[in-house]
């Protein structure tokens, strides 16, 4: 090896020792067109509401009433994982409430709902809206 490639790879380790070391990787920009808003208002609000009606008092009439009630389950589940998408996420109040007890709560009430476990169901419809009582007490905008 000749002394000026000895030299380059002093050099190189040199500006290696004394780069930034905290250097922050730049914010990536969303992607998605859906804000947490329209998530909130498309998603979020129409089947927390309807679940809950569904769940009150003597529970789904039919078979037709118990699938809505999995479907109303299903898309607030899914929404624990849009919450998290697209740098969605901007606190850890956020993320349990979003990963933990809304994730957790829907499937809950989805397995209580695959029983037609109305009591289980209404149980784990509580535990599922104490995710929006965590978040909005942090993050809602009035």
């Amino acid at each position: 090896m000749d002394s000026n490639c000895c030299f380059a790879l002093v050099l190189a380790g040199l500006a290696l020792l004394f780069a930034p070391v905290s250097a922050k990787a730049p914010k990536r920009k969303k992607q998605r067109a859906a804000s947490v808003e329209f998530l909130m208002e498309g998603i979020m609000k129409p089947n927390c509401g309807g679940l809950g009606k569904a769940l009150k008092g003597s529970g789904p009439a039919d078979a037709h009433a118990w699938k809505a009630a999995k479907r109303q389950a299903s898309l607030l589940n899914e929404m624990s994982y849009l919450l998290m998408a697209d740098g969605r996420c901007p606190d850890g109040v956020w993320a349990k409430a979003a990963t933990k007890t809304l994730r957790g709560g829907t499937e809950a009430v989805l397995a209580a709902v695959a029983k037609k476990d109305l009591a289980a169901a209404q149980a784990a419809f509580k535990q599922t809206t104490q995710a929006c009582a965590a978040c909005h007490k942090k993050h809602k905008h009035h």
